[in-house]
């Protein structure tokens, strides 16, 4: 049998061709590392992996305030105040202990037409309850805070921000959605009512929930904070109407 020869084609190189070919493999490399790199920047919109909303759609100028209520009481009525002046109405996460003992707050808050949310009968980790535990951690708020005001919610906050797939599930299964956030004003540390106004400023954006408690730096900070959201245009709804 006789043997095959093998052959090999050479391509004239000169500088010039070589240069194109290495500048042509430089930006296909950049090209498909930007492909399969997540943005680890970007926020979750909408809706997140584990079913949580982090943010409501973004084709409207619109946020929500979204205050958690498990102490700080004393700084409610001026808060309370505020939103009235500047015809805001925001989303009031209660912890249940907290509602058995201030009934009289969160009868006001609903009464002056904010929503009302739930946090948890107690301000415990999600993630270290069963799921039996989840829904008692749920329902017996549910209950409690509808026998103060008869109102219905469907928005669960999880204490510490605390998320999942399974304690979004638990939720979805008793009728919630799980709410997170898109701005933290991390206003439990207390710093000043103008880091706070920073914070919230310089993020805005379309669909942004904002998550704050009631502490003596919010409250001061809550009218600034609002003119400022309302004159770049940022009509502040409650959650409900944020993801409509």
């Amino acid at each position: 049998m006789a043997k095959r020869k093998i052959r090999f084609f050479y391509l004239p190189m000169n500088r010039q061709v070589i240069v194109g070919l290495l500048a042509v493999v430089i930006l296909v490399s950049f090209g498909m590392i930007k492909f399969n790199t997540p943005n680890y920047g970007e926020r979750p919109v909408f809706q997140a992996q584990n079913g949580a909303y982090y943010q409501g759609p973004t084709d409207e100028a619109k946020m929500s305030l979204a205050i958690n209520v498990a102490w700080g009481e004393q700084h409610i009525p001026d808060m309370l105040d505020t939103l009235d002046q500047y015809q805001v109405k925001a989303t009031f996460f209660f912890i249940g202990r907290w509602v058995e003992k201030f009934p009289e707050l969160i009868t006001e808050i609903e009464e002056r037409g904010h929503e009302l949310g739930n946090h948890g009968f107690r301000h415990w980790h999600p993630k270290q309850l069963s799921n039996e535990e989840l829904t008692s951690l749920i329902k017996d708020n549910e209950e409690l805070i509808a026998a103060e005001t008869g109102y219905q919610t469907d928005l669960f906050a999880p204490p510490y921000g605390e998320v999942d797939e399974r304690i979004v599930e638990v939720a979805e299964e008793l009728g919630y959605r799980t709410i997170m956030w898109t701005i933290d004003t991390i206003d439990w540390q207390r710093p000043s009512s103008d880091v706070i106004i920073k914070r919230v400023v310089d993020k805005a954006e379309n669909g942004g929930i904002v998550l704050m408690h009631p502490t003596e730096p919010t409250a001061a900070a809550l009218p600034e904070m609002i003119a400022n959201l309302q004159e770049q245009g940022y009509e502040l709804v409650t959650i409900s109407e944020l993801l409509e």
